[in-house]
Formats: C-alpha cells, sequence, structure tokens
C-alpha cells in the first residue's frame, strides 16, 4: 500500500557490562570474558536501510624517524601530586578517566586545575549534571576566577564535541561520561552501549583535534568505574580516587597509564576550600600515633618513586566464637592469613583460639609485599602484648618458609625512616648488600627469617 510507513522493529539484545559482549539471548556467564551475572537488556532499533560499502581510503605511513617529538608535549597542571600521577603532566591528545566515589573530589579538582591552566590556555568545562549557575557557585567557593574557562551544559555527545571541534579549546572536561548520550542510539544515557560509544566518540575527537580529555566516570556499587570494562580500554589513562568518606585524605592512583607509571600515588587533604596536596604523606599516616601500645609497627613501602612510611595495627584478642574471627581493613585478608599460618608453622606461635583484627591507619591500603615483615611484628607484639619500640621501622616479604627475603629501593626506604626521626631498622639480610650501613645515623640490623627478626626485638627492648 502506497504512503504507508513502516517502522523499525525494536531489537533486544544482551550486553556484558565487564567486556562490551552482545548476545541475543540472556546468558548466566559471559562467553567472552566468562564473568557471571552481568548481562543487561539493551533495546536496539534497526535500521531497514541497507549499509553501504565503505570506501577505502589512503593512509599516510610514515617512519619513526619521520616523527617529531614536541618538547611541550605535556600541560604542566599546577598541582603536583596529579602531575606525579599523570607521569608529569597531561599529554596532548590524551584521553583521561578519572573515577571514584560520589563526594569524593573529582569535581572538585578538575574545577581546581582550571585556576592554573586556564592562565595560559583556553578551557571547556562540559556539564551534564549541574547548571551553568551551580558551577559558577561552586567555583567561586574554590577560588576559581579564570576568564579562559568556558562553560557548556549539555548531555548529546554529538553536540559536544561539534562544540569542541568549533571552538577548539585547549583542554576540555566532561562530567560525567554518565551523562552523556548519543541519539541514535536507542538506550537510556549511562547504559552499557551510551558509555562506550561516547566514550569512543570524545577518544576520536582528542586524537584528531590534538586536545587532552579529562572525562569523569562514577563507580558502582562493587567499587568500578560504572559502564563496560572496555570503556577502560579505549582512553590512555585510569585514575581513581581512594578514601573513606567520613575521612579529609584522598589518594589519587593510576590504574591504567600509557605515558607513565601505574604506581605513583597522589595523596590530598579535602578543606573547605577544596583538596590541598600534601607535601609529606609519611607524616600524615603516623601522625597522632599511640605510645606505648602493643600490636603497632611501622611500615616503609614504596608506591613508584616515593617511599612511604605507614603504620600498621593489629589486635589479638581471645575469641568468643567457635570460629575465630580474622578481619583486614587496607590490607589483603588471603595474605593476611598466609601470614598467620607462617607464624604457628615456622616460628611455633600459636592464634588458633584467637581473633585477629588488622588495619593500616590512615585509609591507606598496603599491597606491597615489603610490607609483611611490618604486619608479622605488628601481629607477634599484639599476641605478646608488648609493645615495639617507636623507633622501630621493618621492611621485608616472607615466604612460606618463614625467611625474610630481599626487597627493591632499599636506599629510599632506610632515608625516608631516617628522615622521619626512626633510630633503628629491620630489614632483609640480603638487602644490606647493596648499602653502606655507617652512612646512616641509624642502627640496621639485617635477618634472614622470621626467629632472627623476634630476637632483633629483644636485643631493641
Amino acid at each position: 500500500m502506497k504512503g504507508k510507513i513502516f517502522m523499525a522493529k525494536p531489537k533486544t539484545l544482551y550486553v556484558c557490562r565487564e567486556c562490551g559482549f552482545e548476545s541475543p539471548k540472556w546468558n548466566g556467564k559471559c562467553q567472552n570474558c566468562g564473568m557471571w551475572n552481568t548481562f543487561e537488556e539493551q533495546q536496539v532499533i534497526s535500521s531497514a536501510k541497507t549499509a553501504k560499502p565503505s570506501v577505502i581510503g589512503s593512509y599516510e605511513i610514515n617512519t619513526l624517524s619521520d616523527i617529531t617529538g614536541d618538547s611541550d608535549i605535556r600541560y604542566n597542571t599546577g598541582i603536583g601530586e596529579l602531575d606525579r600521577v599523570l607521569g608529569g603532566g597531561l599529554v596532548k591528545g590524551s584521553v583521561v578517566l578519572l573515577g571514584g566515589e560520589p563526594g569524593i573530589g573529582k569535581s572538585t579538582l578538575l574545577l581546581q586545575i582550571c585556576q592554573y591552566l586556564g592562565e595560559n590556555h583556553s578551557i571547556l568545562y562540559v556539564s551534564g549534571e549541574e547548571s551553568l549557575r551551580q558551577i559558577k557557585l561552586r567555583a567561586e567557593r574554590l577560588g576559581v576566577s579564570t576568564p579562559d574557562l568556558k562553560l557548556l551544559s549539555a548531555v548529546d555527545a554529538e553536540k559536544v564535541c561539534a562544540a569542541i571541534v568549533s571552538e577548539k579549546p585547549e583542554i576540555v572536561i566532561i562530567d560525567s561520561i554518565q551523562t552523556m548520550s548519543i541519539q541514535q542510539i536507542n538506550s537510556s544515557p549511562g547504559s552499557i552501549t551510551q558509555v562506550r560509544e561516547c566514550t569512543n566518540l570524545f577518544m576520536r575527537t582528542a586524537k584528531s583535534e590534538e586536545i587532552p580529555m579529562f572525562i569523569v566516570g562514577h563507580v558502582n556499587k562493587d567499587g568500578a568505574i560504572a559502564g563496560p570494562k572496555v570503556m577502560e580500554h579505549i582512553v590512555d589513562t585510569v585514575l581513581f580516587f581512594e578514601g573513606e568518606r567520613h575521612m579529609n585524605y584522598r589518594m589519587l592512583r593510576a590504574v591504567k597509564n600509557r605515558y607513565g607509571s601505574t604506581n605513583e600515588l597522589g595523596v590530598f587533604e579535602m578543606l573547605d576550600n577544596g583538596l590541598k596536596e600534601v607535601e609529606n604523606p609519611s607524616q600524615m599516616l603516623l601522625s597522632g600515633r599511640p605510645h606505648n601500645v602493643s600490636g603497632t609497627c611501622v611500615a616503609c613501602i614504596m608506591e613508584g618513586s616515593r617511599p612511604l612510611l605507614a603504620e600498621v595495627q593489629a589486635l589479638v584478642a581471645k575469641s568468643g566464637f567457635s570460629t575465630p574471627r580474622r578481619m583486614a581493613t587496607g590490607f589483603d585478608f588471603n595474605r593476611l592469613a598466609i601470614i598467620i599460618a607462617v607464624l604457628e608453622k615456622r616460628a611455633g606461635l600459636f592464634f588458633g583460639t584467637l581473633d585477629v583484627y588488622l588495619n593500616i591507619v590512615g585509609g591507606f591500603r598496603l599491597d606491597e609485599p615489603a610490607g609483611d615483615l611490618s604486619v608479622a611484628l605488628a601481629l607477634c607484639s599484639g599476641l605478646w602484648d608488648k609493645p615495639i619500640s617507636e623507633d622501630v621501622t621493618a621492611f621485608g616479604e616472607i615466604g612460606l618458609g618463614g625467611e625474610i627475603r630481599s626487597v627493591t629501593h632499599i636506599v629510599q626506604r632506610i632515608r625516608e625512616a631516617e628522615r622521619m626521626g626512626f633510630k633503628v631498622c629491620i630489614v632483609p639480610k640480603q638487602s644490606l648488600q647493596n648499602i653502606n650501613a655507617g652512612r646512616y645515623n641509624m642502627r640496621i640490623i639485617g635477618v634472614s627469617n622470621l626467629r632472627q627478626a623476634f630476637s632483633a626485638l629483644e636485643s631493641i627492648q
């Protein structure tokens, strides 16, 4: 019948939120990434038009020697801790994904860097969550008054990219990716398909225009960035804000960085007027340390190129349950179980009927194996109810045989402990071969196993 309009029939797809795999039916386990219960339903309108074959164009191929490296390829953000995590600054044409819990300081940090970058560069701040008046009020509270900061309140990703191409700002901030959408995709903003395609669109725009771009990403209930896992593969850098909401300190950590190390850590303090850099994180982590209390020991760990001192607290108490409790905050639970098993098997200690609670002070997470020795000494101190001297720090990896294995960057660790006023440092004996102990104004004790470490503590007391 002439004049009749045929509407495209909606098609139901199930998309994995971890890898973006599409399936015509729901599956409990993703065939691509192997994750369970990750499929979400999406409605897609298929076009009735037959797609035309794309024309293959010609591409210019260059050798590595033909490509020149610019000396000003990085922008200094004006915040040293952020530059550290980024690998030395913001790279031209890079896409940086900034994730974290709501209210942890993502938008605050990005608005603060506008004050410094706006002095020499034009910035476009795109917000899909706040009105222009709300951004203005927050900028006044943070003391941001740069005249080259342009604001745009929009949620259409294609229109945002068109504005970027026409205005040609030097830096772009997207807040946030979960509010952006493409009109041709029949799904709500924040869905897996929308987040993936919007990220791809922003990435292509940033690369083609040589414009660095910050993208804010919210996290789900599991602590991961909401959206498909493939989104983290698209961008160049993934930064995570860590920290408890009821605490003032925030940790900025790089999960992925194509232009720098992924081990660097930035420390900030949340104040009324915004985020402030913490120049001496070791002092912050050791502030308020209790005196003459059992179950505490100080570890010296490396976060990228920076040594940090962190207090390890352990509480060992008689259990009132048939199965003793094991809890760890800021430390891997499985690693704690291994250390307890080694202490029982190799050192003859008994934790079988006792509750064990372990805490890393300051909201810090101790992931490095060099913190094993400090954890073991804190556990023993809590078990014996004997305080460890406040002038003692220890670091070393514990093997399953009870041996203390060597660690890297021993010189930087000892210098940091010396700078913070510690008098005794217990280290792996094998690591002493790489240093001259007489150069330091502190006593350095090398140990090969746990029993030697306990004997060293008794000699200090």
